[in-house]
């Protein structure tokens, strides 16, 4: 496929994506509309050299690929909301492992099963919040094919660079839209590698709780022999129920996320630098929103567009700097009912009045002209 243009799926693009940045395992449990991704692995990921399985349910398909990524395999899975619920205790276990994975949830209109082939974008707070406990994890959100591929690339470079759990979470449009797609040649994308040890054996700990910090990752089965569980535990990776080690182990994983937030956060913007009205969109949502900004500029009206790519950390900071340019009103279409990321948005503008949701949450696609439509009315 390098080098010609193909009419590409959104969920086949995450799937090559992955592939590109060198994943050589996949377990996950078929459900849409993520099912391609498991369809297009099972074929190529063989063909390359790597392993695919499918497993018995999602939490299986989580189990698996820690257990992959910590052998030093590339791991992923691919699931939809039910599922990824499904996940949230093994995710919360691979943030206090520090273990590299990702994680594809297209998301889809609940609640619980909901309309399965459907499209939504109601699983944004469990993105961030969905384990128990003080974690930190990073989600990232496609709004065309070209994104699925260069963000999955991306998911697994930040996975491998900090030793965390990234989330890839385009909604069902994005995953089964089909745009024409040109294959980055070998090379014209970076791809990183988690970095591995260069002590002597019994100077290995596989942890570091300096702030910031990231310690290398050794492979189960080489000559470092470590232990990596699910409970408190100290630099050696032992369980430490200590409080003033439990400070440190939860401050460092905050820190090593907040210190790199510059590389993590991604966002785009479009006429933002003389815009009165603001748009404030991601996913499925911000291609229609960019629609409804093209064609007023057309008008020569102010209209703006900031699209959120980095949905956790939350660029709250860039946002707010959009908003301080004379912006009088600002949109936030979501496919949810009450506003997931407006919510969010709320935390940082400091003028609550400008802020209109506007929200769809039927299963059926966000227009350009629902936006229109809510537009006047909130006028």
């Amino acid at each position: 496929m390098e080098g010609s243009v193909k009419l590409t799926q959104g969920n086949e693009a995450i799937a090559l994506g992955a592939l590109y940045a060198g994943a050589n395992f996949y377990a996950g449990y078929p459900i849409t509309p993520s099912s391609e991704i498991a369809e297009i692995c099972s074929r190529e990921m063989l063909r390359s050299g790597g392993m695919f399985v499918q497993m018995e349910d999602e939490i299986g398909s989580m189990a698996a690929i820690i257990g992959a990524s910590a052998a030093g395999a590339k791991a992923f899975t691919a699931t939809s909301g039910p599922g990824f619920s499904l996940m949230q205790e093994h995710i919360s276990a691979a943030v206090i492992m520090e273990m590299p994975v990702v994680v594809v949830d297209v998301q889809r209109a609940g609640p619980c099963v909901g309309l399965a082939t459907k499209p939504a974008q109601s699983d944004m707070m469990q993105l961030r919040w969905g384990r128990h406990g003080d974690q930190t994890v990073v989600a990232l959100i496609p709004s065309s094919v070209r994104e699925c591929f260069e963000l999955a690339v991306e998911a697994f470079n930040i996975a491998e660079e900090l030793r965390v759990p990234v989330i890839l979470a385009p909604d069902e449009i994005v995953g089964h839209c089909r745009e024409n797609f040109k294959m980055p040649a070998p090379g014209a994308l970076p791809v990183s590698n988690r970095k591995k040890p260069t002590c002597r054996p019994e100077e290995y700990k596989p942890f570091s709780f300096a702030p910031g910090s990231v310690a290398p990752l050794a492979a189960f089965g080489s000559e470092y022999v470590f232990q990596c569980t699910s409970a408190m535990n100290g630099e050696s990776g032992v369980t430490n129920a200590d409080p003033a080690n439990a400070i440190k182990r939860v401050d460092q994983l905050y820190t090593k996320l907040e210190q790199a937030r510059q590389r993590i956060v991604k966002y785009k913007t479009f006429y933002v630098e003389d815009c009165d009205t603001l748009l404030i969109a991601y996913g499925g949502s911000a291609r229609a929103s960019r629609v409804v900004v093209e064609e007023l500029r057309a008008e020569g009206k102010k209209v703006g567009m900031f699209q959120i790519i980095t949905a956790w950390p939350f660029p709250g900071a860039e946002i707010a700097d959009c908003v301080r340019n004379g912006v009088k009103s600002v949109y936030v279409p979501e496919m949810n009912h009450d506003g997931q990321v407006a919510g969010e948005i709320r935390k940082y503008v400091a003028n609550q009045d400008i802020i209109h949701q506007i929200n769809k949450f039927n299963g059926e696609i966000l227009t350009p002209e629902d936006i229109y439509e809510a537009m006047r009315r909130q006028q």
